[in-house]
C-alpha cells in the first residue's frame, strides 16, 4: 500500500503567497519534471480561453483529468505558457514525502487537502482564492490518479461546493464578479516501441509469480494472463480459491467481499456510490481514533490491515471494463502494465518518450446555487461531459495520426 494514509494528526499546509518563488522555481521545475517523466513535447490548445478569463478578472478553477503522476509536469508547463502563477490543491500525502518537497511545492502555490475527513481550512482557502481571483486554482476533480487516460473516474462533488460558495460571494461583492471552471483535457501519446519498453517490467512480474518467461506468447495474451493470475492470487487470499466468471465479474465480487465486512463494522452496511466513495467513507470512520494515538497496538494493527484492504479494493476498481484489446490504443496497454507494476511494488517505471496534448476548454460559468439533475450535480455533470468529450476528441486525433503513419509505412 502506498503512503497515502497517515495516523499523524492532520495540519493544514497553506500555500506560499509570494510571487518571487514561483517565477524562480517554475522554469526549473517544469524542465526537471519533463526529464524525470520522459516527456518529449507538450502541445497546448485553447490557452486563449484561459487568458480571457484571467483578463476578465474571474475567479478561475483549472480542472484537468488526472491519469498519471506526469500531470504535475504538464501543469507546471501550463503556468509558464499562460504567464500566470497558479495555486493548486494537493492531497496531504504529497506534503509528507520530505521537507524539501514540501518547501518546493508550497512555494509553487500548492496547499493541502485532507481527504479522510472534512477539511474546512482547505475549503476556506480554496473559496478565498476564488473569491479574490488572485490566481487560477488547479483542482483535479477526479480526486485520485486513475491511470486511465481515455476514461474519467467519478468526479468529486466537493469541487461544486467550493465553486458555488465562491461564486455566491463574488456575486454579492461590489463590483460583482464571476467564478468559472475551465476543463483541461490532458492526453498522452506514447512514441516509443511498446513491447521493447515494457519487456523488463513484464519479465519482473512473471518472476514474482514464479513463472518462466512468457515472452514467446502473443503480447496481449501475455498481459491478459498476467491480469488473470494477479486476480486469482487475491481471490485465493480472500476467498480461498480462484473464482469462475468473467474477470470483471470476479473483480466486483472480490471488491464487495473485501469491503463488505469492514462496511458492516464501521458504516452499518454497504455504502452508496462507487468503490472510491465507499473507501473514502471507511477511511473517515477508521482513522480518527488512530490519530489520537491511544489505541492498543493489536487494535491499531487491525485497523491498518483494514485500511490496506480498502486500498486494494480501490485499486482493483480502477481497472476499467473493455479497456484493452487488439484494436485498442497502445497507451491503454501501457497504462495496464504500469498499473500491474504499481499494484505489486507501489512504484511504476517511467516509459517514454511521451508526447502530451493539452486542450483548455471554454469557461463554464459557475452558478451561485448548486442545482441538481435528479441525483446528479448539474455543474459537475456539465464538467464531466465537456472533459470527457475533449478527451475523446484528442484520442481520436491521435488514433487518426497513428493510422496515417502506419498506412505510409505499409505503402
Amino acid at each position: 500500500m502506498q503512503d497515502i494514509v497517515f495516523e499523524d494528526r492532520y495540519e493544514f499546509v497553506a500555500p506560499h503567497r509570494g510571487k518571487w518563488w514561483p517565477r524562480v522555481l517554475g522554469r526549473f521545475v517544469a524542465w526537471r519534471l519533463r526529464q524525470t517523466y520522459k516527456i518529449s513535447s507538450i502541445d497546448f490548445r485553447g490557452i486563449d480561453h484561459l487568458r480571457a478569463s484571467i483578463d476578465a478578472g474571474h475567479g478561475i478553477i483549472v480542472a484537468p483529468n488526472h491519469c498519471r503522476i506526469r500531470d504535475a509536469a504538464v501543469l507546471a508547463e501550463l503556468t509558464l505558457r499562460v504567464g500566470c502563477s497558479m495555486y493548486a490543491m494537493a492531497s496531504w500525502n504529497v506534503f509528507k514525502v520530505s521537507r524539501l518537497q514540501t518547501f518546493l511545492i508550497r512555494r509553487l502555490g500548492a496547499f493541502s487537502i485532507y481527504r479522510e475527513g472534512m477539511d474546512r481550512a482547505a475549503l476556506n482557502c480554496a473559496i478565498e482564492i476564488l473569491e479574490s481571483a488572485e490566481r487560477p486554482l488547479v483542482i483535479f476533480p477526479e480526486g485520485v490518479i486513475s491511470r486511465t487516460n481515455d476514461r474519467l473516474s467519478v468526479l468529486q462533488d466537493g469541487v461544486s461546493l467550493m465553486a458555488c460558495s465562491a461564486a455566491r460571494k463574488r456575486a454579492a461583492a461590489d463590483p460583482a464578479g464571476k467564478v468559472v471552471i475551465h476543463p483541461v483535457a490532458v492526453k498522452y501519446r506514447f512514441d516509443g516501441e511498446l513491447e521493447t519498453s515494457v519487456e523488463v517490467v513484464l519479465g519482473e512480474i512473471e518472476s514474482r509469480l514464479s513463472w518462466q518467461s512468457q515472452a514467446g506468447r502473443p503480447f496481449l495474451e501475455r498481459i491478459e494472463r498476467m491480469g488473470q493470475a494477479l486476480l486469482s492470487l487475491k481471490e485465493v487470499e480472500y476467498l480461498g480459491a480462484a473464482q469462475s466468471g468473467s474477470i470483471f465479474e470476479r473483480r466486483d465480487r472480490l471488491i464487495d467481499c473485501v469491503l463488505g465486512p469492514i462496511e458492516k463494522e464501521w458504516c452499518g452496511g454497504r455504502g452508496d456510490g462507487d468503490p472510491v466513495a465507499r473507501v473514502k467513507r471507511l477511511r473517515t470512520a477508521i482513522l480518527p481514533e488512530m490519530v489520537e494515538q491511544e489505541l492498543p497496538e493489536e487494535e491499531r494493527q487491525r485497523r491498518w490491515r483494514q485500511l490496506a484492504d480498502c486500498y486494494l479494493a480501490q485499486q482493483m476498481s480502477l481497472y476499467p471494463i473493455d479497456y484493452i484489446g487488439p484494436k485498442r490504443p497502445i497507451e491503454r496497454i501501457l497504462e495496464t502494465v504500469e498499473r500491474f507494476e504499481e499494484d505489486l511494488t507501489d512504484v511504476a517505471t517511467m516509459h517514454g518518450p511521451m508526447a502530451v496534448l493539452v486542450e483548455i476548454g471554454e469557461a463554464i460559468e459557475v452558478p451561485t446555487r448548486r442545482s441538481r439533475n435528479g441525483d446528479e450535480d448539474a455543474l459537475m455533470l456539465e464538467l464531466e461531459q465537456r472533459l470527457g468529450g475533449m478527451l475523446e476528441s484528442l484520442a481520436s486525433e491521435i488514433g487518426q495520426v497513428r493510422h496515417e503513419m502506419e498506412a505510409k509505412e505499409g505503402a
